[in-house]
C-alpha cells in the first residue's frame, strides 16, 4: 500500500435528459424549439453524449492530435431512459459508452466507471416504501443488462436522500453514493464518540462510511462543491488545465490520502458550455501526466482506502435545493427563472394530486393483479426484464413465470400487462422534472400528466372504473401562472394527446393512400395486419379501402377496424373508421365504392363512406404530429416543384438582367433576390439529399453561380446539417469504393467556398476509425493523395506525420 501514490481525482458526470416521449407512443415526437434536429434529445446527443466518447484534443496548429474517451477515464450515471433512447436512436455512440466501461475496469483495477442510477428519476425520500424499491431494482437491473455486471454504486435523482434510501440502496447491494457537501451534518473519525457537525463544510478529500440502523453501513462521498459550482457556473471549462490545476491544487501536500472529486451535470460538457467535453480530455490528460496524482474511480479508491471516517446525512436533503427536498413539494422559493410574481403554489397540490391517483391503482392492482399473478408486486419488481426486452415470446415467458394459472387465456394476457404497464407509469408520474421549474404547464409538468392520464386509461379500460374526474376536480384547484389552472393545460394539451388502438387505425388508414408497401407498416409500438387493402386513382384523387388488425407491442391488445379513406389533394382527406363491419358487408361495398369513384361521383362515394363507416370520421389532423408532417410534405411535393419551377423561369431567364443590373450598381428587386436564394439553395439540398453519384460540373456551376451573386444564407443550420449527413455517409462509402476520396475532396472544399461549416464530428469518427496503414496500402496514389488531402480538410493530424504518410510515400513513389 505504501508504494500507492497519496493524492487521487475522480471526476462524476451526471448525465441525464428529462423524458420527452409521448406516454402511449413511447416515443419522442418532433420538437420545433431543437431544429434542425428532430428533438432535444438529438440536438443534446450530438453536442454533448457523442462528442465525450469521442473527445478531440488538439495540438498548437489547433489540428486533432488525439481522440479520447472520456467516460472510460471518469465516473458517470447515464440515465437508463436516457440509455435506451441512444441504444435505438445512435447505437454507435451506445457502444462506445459501454465500451467505455470495459475499458474503466481496466484502467482502474477491476472497477467501472459507470455508475448505475434510481430507474425514472423521481425524488426517492418522497417516494412511498415500495416505489423505492422498485425505482432502485429496476435501475440495477437496467444497469446489468446494458452492463453485464453488477454495479457498485447508485445515483439517486438530485442526490436527494433519507436514511430509508440508503438502507434500501443497501438492501440491493449497493456499496456507495454521491453526494452534495450541504446534505453532510455530521462527521467523526472512525472509533470516537464526539460528532463533528458540519453544517455542510464537510471535507470532501475523503471517502465516508454512514451506519444505518439496520446495522449496516454504506460509503459516502460528499463532492467539492467550489469545484463543481466553478465548472457548471464559472468558466472553469473555458481551459481544460485550469480545471486539472483547481483539483489539483484543492489537495494539501501532507501525507493523508486524499481525493479531489466533483459531480456535474454531465450536459456541462460540451451542451451548456460549448466544447466542455474537449476541455475534460485536456484535463484528463494533464491529470495522467502529472506524476503526484492519480486518475481513479469512486469503487476502485474505496477499496485501497476504505473509510475511516463516518458521517451522517441531513435527512430529506438533495444537491439543487437549499431547503432539503421541497423543491419537489412546496413553494420553496427555488425555481429558474419566470416573469415577476411568478409562484409555485401547485407543486404542493400537484404532488397530492398525484399521491391520490397512486394510491387508487394500488388498491385496484392490489385487487385484479392479486387475482392473476403469483405475487403481484414481485412481479413488478421483475418487469424490468420485460421492459428491456419485448421481443417475440418474452411477453408469453415471463407472464407464465409470474402467472398463478398454468393456462393463461389470451384476454387475461392482455389484463396481466396492461396491470403491469399502469403500475410502470403510475411510478413514471413522479418523474422529478415535473416540480423543478417554474409553471405547472411546462412541458416538463404536461409529461408527467401523460403519465397519469395513461395509467387511469389502462386502469379504466381494465376496471370500467373512471377515475379521470376526480383526477381533473383536484387539477382545478392548482394554481397556474399563466391559466386558469392545472385542469386548463390537462385538458388542452393532454387529453387530446390520449392514443387508443381506434387513433392508432386511423392513422394507418390514412398511411395507407401513401405507403408503397402499407402492408409492412409499424408506428411506433404498434403495427398492423392488413386482411385486405384497396388503392384506387383518379387523377389526383386517391382512395384506399381495407381491414386490418392494430396490435400494441406493449400489452398484445388488439381490434380489428374496416375504413375508407378519401384523398382530394392538397390537404383535403376524409376517412371514416368502425369496428362493426363483417367481411361479408365490406366485400359487398367495395365495388360499389370503386364504381362511384371511377366515373367520379365524389359526393356519393362521401355518403356511401359515413353511412356505411360512419362510426368515426377522421381528417389529416387527427394524425400523429411526426406522421402528419411526412403526409403532408407528400402531399406538398407536387405544389413545390411547381414552384421550384416557377422560380428557376425567373432565375435563369433574368440571369443576364439580373448581372446587368449588378454590374450597374442597381439594386435587384426582391422578387429577383428570392428566386436567387430559392434557386441556389434547392439546387444544393437537392445535391446533398440526392444520390451519391458524383457530379462536379453540377457542384462547380452551383459555387460559381453562388459567387457570382455573392449570395448570402439567410439561414444555414439544415443545410450544414444535410452536409455533415452526405459527407458521413460519403466517406464511410470510401472505404470500399476508393474512388470516391477525390469526389469528398471536392465537396468538402466547395462547402467552404459556399460559406458552410457542417460539423465534421461524425465523419472524423469514421475517417479515424478505418484509416489505417493496411487500408492505405491498397489505394493507389491518386486515391491516397486524395485521402490525405480529406484528413487535412477535415482537420485531422494523428499518425499522418507518422505511418500514414510513411504508407503515403512509399505508395506514390512506387
Amino acid at each position: 500500500m505504501s508504494s500507492r501514490p497519496k493524492k487521487y481525482v475522480c471526476i462524476h458526470g451526471h448525465f441525464y435528459q428529462p423524458p420527452r416521449e409521448n406516454a402511449w407512443l413511447e416515443t419522442i415526437e418532433i420538437q420545433d424549439s431543437a431544429a434542425p434536429y428532430h428533438d432535444w434529445n438529438e440536438r443534446i446527443n450530438e453536442e454533448c453524449y457523442a462528442p465525450n466518447a469521442t473527445a478531440r484534443v488538439l495540438n498548437d496548429d489547433q489540428r486533432i492530435e488525439s481522440i479520447t474517451n472520456n467516460y472510460a477515464r471518469i465516473s458517470w450515471n447515464m440515465g437508463p431512459t436516457l440509455l435506451s433512447w441512444m441504444e435505438q436512436h445512435d447505437p454507435s455512440t451506445y457502444k462506445r459508452i459501454l465500451k467505455a466501461d470495459r475499458l474503466s475496469q481496466e484502467q482502474f483495477g477491476g472497477h467501472g466507471s459507470a455508475v448505475a442510477q434510481s430507474y425514472n428519476h423521481i425524488i426517492m425520500p418522497l417516494a412511498n416504501t415500495r416505489d423505492q424499491q422498485t425505482q432502485i431494482k429496476w435501475g440495477v437491473a437496467d444497469f446489468e443488462h446494458r452492463f453485464g455486471r453488477k454495479p457498485e454504486g447508485m445515483w439517486l435523482a438530485e442526490t436527494a436522500v433519507d436514511t430509508a434510501c440508503l438502507e434500501a440502496l443497501v438492501d440491493n447491494g449497493i456499496s456507495y453514493t454521491i453526494l452534495a457537501p450541504r446534505q453532510c451534518q455530521a462527521v467523526r473519525q472512525s472509533g470516537e464518540k464526539h460528532w463533528d457537525h458540519v453544517g455542510g463544510g464537510v471535507d470532501p478529500r475523503r471517502a465516508y462510511r454512514c451506519e444505518l440502523p439496520s446495522g449496516r453501513s454504506i460509503a459516502l462521498f460528499f463532492y467539492d462543491g467550489n469545484v463543481a459550482k466553478a465548472v457548471a457556473f464559472e468558466g472553469l471549462l473555458n481551459d481544460g488545465r485550469y480545471l486539472a490545476e483547481r483539483m489539483m491544487h484543492s489537495l494539501d501536500g501532507s501525507e493523508e490520502v486524499q481525493l479531489a472529486h466533483i459531480a456535474t451535470d454531465g450536459e456541462s460538457y460540451g451542451h451548456h458550455h460549448a466544447k466542455g467535453e474537449m476541455a475534460l480530455a485536456a484535463a484528463l490528460d494533464v491529470v495522467e501526466k502529472s506524476p503526484d496524482y492519480h486518475l481513479t474511480n469512486y469503487g476502485e479508491f474505496l477499496e485501497h482506502f476504505p473509510p475511516t471516517w463516518e458521517a451522517r446525512i441531513h435527512e430529506n436533503s438533495s444537491w439543487s435545493c437549499v431547503h432539503g427536498v421541497e423543491r419537489w413539494r412546496s413553494d420553496c422559493g427555488c425555481e429558474t427563472g419566470g416573469a415577476p410574481g411568478w409562484h409555485q403554489r401547485w407543486r404542493a397540490p400537484l404532488r397530492a394530486a398525484l399521491d391520490r391517483v397512486r394510491d387508487r391503482l394500488i388498491t385496484v392492482y392490489n385487487r385484479e393483479a392479486g387475482k392473476l399473478f403469483i405475487d403481484c408486486w414481485a412481479a413488478r419488481d421483475a418487469y424490468i426484464d420485460l421492459v428491456l426486452d419485448r421481443s417475440p415470446g418474452q411477453p408469453e415467458a415471463f407472464l407464465d413465470r409470474w402467472a398463478i394459472k398454468r393456462e393463461i387465456e389470451a384476454d387475461v394476457r392482455i389484463r396481466m400487462l396492461r396491470l403491469l404497464e399502469m403500475q410502470r407509469h403510475a411510478m413514471l408520474m413522479y418523474t422529478s422534472c415535473a416540480w423543478f421549474f417554474n409553471e405547472v404547464s411546462g412541458i416538463e409538468t404536461l409529461q408527467v400528466l401523460q403519465y397519469a392520464n395513461r395509467a387511469l386509461h389502462l386502469c379504466e379500460v381494465i376496471t370500467g372504473e373512471d377515475y379521470q374526474p376526480e383526477f381533473i376536480a383536484a387539477l382545478e384547484k392548482i394554481e397556474s401562472n399563466v391559466l386558469p389552472n392545472a385542469a386548463a393545460a390537462y385538458r388542452g394539451t393532454v387529453v387530446p394527446a390520449r392514443v387508443g388502438l381506434l387513433r392508432v387505425g386511423m392513422h394507418f388508414a390514412a398511411s395507407s393512400l401513401f405507403e408503397e408497401e402499407p402492408t409492412q407498416l409499424e408506428l411506433f409500438n404498434y403495427r398492423s395486419q392488413n386482411h385486405s387493402l384497396h388503392h384506387f386513382r383518379a387523377g389526383n384523387f386517391r382512395l384506399s379501402v381495407g381491414r386490418m388488425t392494430i396490435l400494441s407491442n406493449i400489452t398484445n391488445s388488439y381490434a380489428e377496424f374496416s375504413f375508407a379513406v378519401l384523398y382530394l389533394g392538397q390537404q383535403a382527406m376524409i376517412g371514416e373508421i368502425c369496428q362493426h363491419m363483417s367481411k361479408g358487408e365490406f366485400e359487398t361495398l367495395l365495388p360499389e365504392l370503386e364504381r362511384e369513384f371511377r366515373i367520379g361521383h365524389v359526393s356519393e362515394v362521401i355518403n356511401l363512406m359515413k353511412d356505411n363507416f360512419g362510426t368515426q370520421s377522421f381528417s389529416i389532423w387527427h394524425l400523429f404530429r411526426d406522421e402528419k408532417r411526412k403526409i403532408l410534405l407528400k402531399m406538398t411535393d407536387r405544389t413545390l416543384d411547381i414552384a421550384a419551377a416557377s422560380f428557376s423561369d425567373v432565375y435563369y431567364d433574368n440571369y443576364q438582367l439580373m448581372s446587368t443590373m449588378r454590374a450597374n450598381d442597381l439594386p435587384l428587386p426582391d422578387s429577383y433576390l428570392a428566386a436567387i436564394d430559392f434557386t441556389i439553395r434547392r439546387r444544393l439540398t437537392d445535391l446533398l439529399t440526392g444520390d451519391f453519384t458524383p457530379d462536379r460540373p453540377r457542384l462547380q456551376r452551383l459555387v460559381t453561380d453562388h459567387l457570382h451573386w455573392n449570395h448570402r444564407w439567410k439561414e444555414t443550420e439544415k443545410l450544414e446539417n444535410d452536409a455533415a449527413h452526405r459527407l458521413y455517409a460519403l466517406t464511410t462509402k470510401a472505404f470500399k469504393k476508393p474512388d470516391l476520396w477525390d469526389w469528398i475532396l471536392f465537396l468538402v472544399q466547395s462547402l467552404q467556398l459556399l460559406n458552410l461549416k457542417p460539423n465534421f464530428y461524425r465523419t472524423q469518427n469514421i475517417f479515424l476509425e478505418r484509416w489505417n496503414p493496411r487500408y492505405a496500402a491498397t489505394l493507389t496514389p491518386k486515391q491516397l493523395t486524395a485521402g490525405l488531402a480529406v484528413a487535412r480538410q477535415l482537420e485531422l493530424q494523428i499518425g499522418f506525420e507518422r505511418e500514414h504518410i510513411a504508407v503515403g510515400v512509399k505508395q506514390l513513389m512506387a
